[in-house]
C-alpha cells in the first residue's frame, strides 16, 4: 500500500529539511524560494517497538518495516492558485498525496528570508489555506457545470447527488473553510469528495510547527507555537511542533551516537517519530505482522478491512484463492513467548475471509490458485 505525504508550506519554512530528517537523505535546503521544483520522494519506515521485539526471538530474520512516501513540494506562494510561482504544477502534485503535511515557520532569524517579510504562523497557514480553497472552488465550479443539466433537466440520480454535494461545499468553502471540515455529512459522501472530486482541502492534514528547540519549557516560551495553538484551538487540527534543523542533523548519527547527543543537548528527540505515526493514524491505518522464512514484515492496512483483502496487500493471488488465516496477537506472542506455546494454550485462531483484522495481529495466510 504505497502511501503518499505530501510536505507543503511556504517557501523557506523548512520543508526540504524536514524531507532530509524524516528520510535521512540530503536534498538542496538553501536560502531561496523554489529550491525544490521536481517534488522529491523518499521512503520513510514507520517506527514500531513491536518488530524489534519480535526479531530478538527469530535473530535470523531480517525485519521488515511498514512504510510511507513522504514527497517535498515546491514552496507555495500567494496567487498559486491562479498560477503565480509554480502554482499549477504545486497543486497537481499535491493532487497526488493523500494527505498533507503543512510545515509551519514557528522561529525568529534575520538569516532565514520569510517570503512575506515577517514570521506569523497563523497569517501563513491562513495563505496556504485560503489558495488550496481557491483551487478547490475551481474545481467545483468546472464540475457543477457538467452535472447541472443532467441533473435539473435529465433528473439523472448520480449527477442529482453530484449537484447537490457541490453545491454544500461550494457554500462552505466560500466562507473561508477547507472542505475537510464540511459538517453534517455521512462518510461515504467524504469518501466520495476525496476520491471522485480531487479536493485538496478535503485532504486530511497536520500541522507540523517548526521550532528551534523541543524542550517543553522553550515551547510554552514560544510565541509563534503558542499563537498558532490558540488560533487553532476550535478546529480540532493536530499541530506537532519538531525542532526540524535539529532533527535533521539527529538524523545523520547512527543510533547509539544519537541518543548520546539527545542525552547531551537535553532534547526529546521524538518529534519526527510523533510525525510519522502522527501521519499513520491521521489516515486510519494499523499495522499486521507476517513471520516467513527469511523476514519478519510489518504490513499497513486500513482499520475495518477484512482478512481476504489483507492477504491480497501480500499477493493478489493470496486474495484470489484465500482459504483461511491462522491468527494470533503480539500481545500473546509477548506473554507466551513462542509460537509452539500459543499453539499449545490454544490462543491460535483459524479465521475466515471476513474476519477483520486487528493492529498487532500475526497472520499467516493459507491460498490456493489453480490455474
Amino acid at each position: 500500500m504505497a502511501l503518499r505525504f505530501g510536505i507543503i508550506g511556504l517557501p523557506n519554512v523548512g520543508k526540504s529539511t524536514l524531507f532530509n530528517a524524516l528520510t535521512s537523505s540530503s536534498v538542496p535546503a538553501d536560502n531561496y524560494p523554489f529550491t525544490t521544483i521536481k517534488p522529491n520522494m523518499g521512503i520513510v519506515s514507520v517506527p514500531d517497538e513491536r518488530l524489534k521485539i519480535l526479531g530478538k526471538s527469530y535473530p535470523h530474520l531480517n525485519l521488515i518495516p511498514a512504510t510511507i512516501e513522504v514527497y517535498d513540494i515546491a514552496g507555495l506562494v500567494k496567487g498559486a492558485s491562479s498560477g503565480e510561482g509554480l502554482g499549477n504544477q504545486f497543486l497537481a502534485q499535491i493532487r497526488e498525496s493523500d494527505a498533507i503535511i503543512e510545515v509551519v515557520r514557528c522561529f525568529e532569524g534575520d538569516e532565514i528570508i520569510h517570503v512575506e517579510h515577517s514570521v506569523d504562523p497563523l497569517r501563513d497557514s491562513e495563505i496556504i489555506e485560503l489558495e488550496l480553497i481557491m483551487a478547490d472552488l475551481e474545481t467545483l465550479s468546472r464540475r457543477h457545470k457538467k452535472v447541472a443539466t443532467k441533473a435539473r433537466v435529465e433528473k439523472e440520480p448520480t449527477a442529482v447527488y453530484e449537484f447537490n454535494l457541490i453545491k454544500k461545499l461550494i457554500e462552505h468553502l466560500q466562507k473561508g473553510e477547507p472542505a475537510r471540515t464540511l459538517p453534517d455529512i455521512y462518510p461515504n459522501d467524504r469518501e466520495y469528495i476525496l476520491k471522485q472530486f480531487h479536493l485538496i482541502s478535503a485532504k486530511p492534514h497536520i500541522y507540523v510547527a517548526n521550532v528551534e528547540s523541543d524542550d517543553e519549557t522553550s515551547l510554552k516560551n514560544n510565541t509563534h507555537y503558542q499563537s498558532l495553538r490558540e488560533g487553532f484551538k476550535h478546529k480540532q487540527t493536530l499541530i506537532i511542533p519538531v525542532a526540524i534543523k535539529l532533527e535533521s542533523e539527529l538524523a545523520l548519527f547512527d543510533e547509539s551516537d544519537r541518543q548520546e547527543y539527545i542525552s547531551l543537548i537535553d532534547a526529546s528527540g521524538e518529534g519526527i517519530n510523533e510525525l510519522i505515526l502522527s501521519a499513520y493514524k491521521l489516515l486510519n491505518l494499523a499495522t499486521f505482522f507476517t513471520i516467513g522464512d527469511e523476514e519478519i514484515r510489518a504490513w499497513t492496512f486500513t482499520n475495518g478491512q477484512s482478512a481476504r483483502e489483507c492477504a491480497g496487500l501480500i499477493h493478489t493471488d493470496f486474495e484470489r484463492g484465500f482459504i483461511k488465516a491462522e491468527i494470533f496477537t503480539f500481545t500473546d506472542f509477548v506473554t507466551y513467548g513462542s509460537e509452539q506455546a500459543i499453539k499449545e494454550t490454544g490462543k491460535l485462531n483459524i479465521e475466515g475471509k471476513d474476519y477483520l483484522i486487528k493492529d498487532g495481529d500475526i497472520a499467516f495466510f493459507k491460498f490456493n490458485v489453480t490455474k
